[in-house]
C-alpha cells in the first residue's frame, strides 16, 4: 500500500510517500519539504505565534493534499519537539484538527529514540549486534542502546542544533569564546545521560541518524546521496574536529554554499557539529555509522508490523484519502 508520513519538525515539514508492504522494503516514491521553522515561531511565554499557527496549517492542508494527489491510502501525521514544548500545543492541535482534518500525533522523546532505534535496527539487521544510536534533531537529540529491535534504554534530551543555535551561537560566525564555552557546557551536560547508555552494553556498532550527521558525513568525504542509500558511509571524531575548526570560521551564507548543505540548515550546521563531536567524545566513538532510515521508517515499519492493512486517517474538511481494499 501507499503511505504518507507527514513528519512536523522544529524546523522543516516533510511529506515521505512510500510504497510498501508488511515485510518487505518501504520504497521512497517522493520527498517534500518545507521550511516551517516553527521553533522559531514562539513567543517569550513559549506559546506558537498566530502568524506560526496560520502558516502551520497552510502547510499541512497543502501536504494532505498531495497525499491525496499521490494516491496515499492513509496518511500518517506526527510532530516532534516544538509542538511537545509549546505552552499552547493543545490548543494549536486542536484548530489544526477542527480545519485540516489532520490529526497530528504529538511523538514522545523517548518514542522518538525507540522508532528511530528500530528502523536502525532493520537496516543493519542482526548480524550488526548491539548498536548505539545518535539522533540530533533541531529541539532535542535522542540517544539509543540495544541489542534486538526494542532499545534497552532511550533518551531524549533538550539539545537539538536549532535550539543551541538560537541560545548559544546567535553571531554570525560564532566566536571562538562561545564555542569554547558551548563545548564544555556540552560534556558537562552529557555526563549523566551517556553513562546511563554505556551501562546498558557496550556496542557493536555506533550509528547516526538525521539529516546533521548526513551533511557532516558528506562534509568531511562521504559519498554524496547520489551515490545511493547503500554505500556505506562515516563520519570520525578526527574528522569532525577539522571540519568544526573550517565551519566555525565561516558565515552562514558561507556554509550553505558547501556540497550537501541546505540554506535552511547552514545555520544550525556548526551547533550540530559540536554536539555530535561532544556525543561522540561522552561515548568513546572514534567514529559511527550513518543509516539513511530514521524516524519516518521506523513509524512505517511499526505501522506495517501492527497494522498491516492501513486505512484513512485524513478527515473533512479535507477530503478524504480513499481507503485501500482488505486482500
Amino acid at each position: 500500500m501507499r503511505l504518507g508520513v507527514l513528519d512536523v519538525g522544529s524546523n522543516t515539514v516533510h511529506l515521505l510517500v512510500v510504497d510498501a508492504h508488511r515485510g518487505g522494503h518501504p520504497m521512497p516514491m517522493s520527498s517534500s519539504k518545507s521550511a516551517l521553522r516553527l521553533s522559531e515561531n514562539m513567543d517569550a511565554g513559549g506559546r506558537i505565534t498566530e502568524a506560526g499557527e496560520a502558516r502551520l496549517i497552510a502547510t499541512i492542508v497543502e501536504f494532505a493534499d498531495l497525499a491525496r494527489t499521490s494516491k496515499c491510502v492513509e496518511l500518517m501525521p506526527f510532530a516532534t519537539s516544538a509542538l511537545r514544548e509549546a505552552t499552547n500545543s493543545e490548543e494549536v492541535l486542536a484548530r489544526v484538527r477542527t480545519t485540516t482534518g489532520v490529526d497530528l500525533r504529538v511523538l514522545s522523546g523517548d518514542d522518538e529514540a525507540r522508532l528511530t532505534f528500530l528502523a536502525v535496527r532493520r537496516w543493519f539487521g542482526w548480524s550488526a549486534g548491539r548498536i548505539i544510536n545518535l539522533d540530533i534533531g533541531g529541539g532535542s537529540l535522542e540517544m539509543s542502546n540495544g541489542g534486538d529491535e526494542e532499545p534497552d534504554v532511550a533518551l531524549s534530551l533538550q539539545l537539538g542544533a536549532g535550539r543551541l543555535t538560537r541560545e548559544w551561537l546567535r553571531d554570525d560566525p560564532p566566536g571562538k569564546r562561545k564555542i569554547a564555552v558551548l563545548r564544555d557546557w556540552l560534556d558537562a551536560e552529557l555526563v549523566v545521560p551517556t553513562k546511563t547508555i554505556i551501562e546498558a552494553g557496550k556496542p557493536d556498532l555506533a550509528v547516526g541518524t538525521s539529516k546533521t550527521f548526513r551533511s557532516l558525513a558528506r562534509l568531511t568525504g562521504a559519498a554524496p546521496s547520489a551515490a545511493g542509500p547503500r554505500v556505506r558511509r562515516t563520519l570520525t571524531s578526527s574528522g569532525l574536529r577539522q571540519l568544526i575548526a573550517f565551519i566555525s570560521r565561516m558565515t552562514a551564507a558561507d556554509r550553505a554554499e558547501l556540497e550537501g548543505v541546505s540554506s535552511d540548515r547552514s545555520q544550525q550546521l556548526v551547533a550540530g557539529a559540536l554536539v555530535a563531536e561532544a556525543s561522540m567524545r561522552a561515548l568513546s566513538l572514534d567514529s559511527i555509522e550513518i543509516c539513511p532510515w530514521a524516524l519516518r521508517e521506523g513509524l512505517i515499519l511499526r505501522k506495517l508490523d501492527t497494522e498491516p492493512n492501513g486505512g484513512p486517517v485524513i478527515t473533512p474538511p479535507v477530503a478524504p484519502v480513499a481507503r485501500a481494499e482488505s486482500a
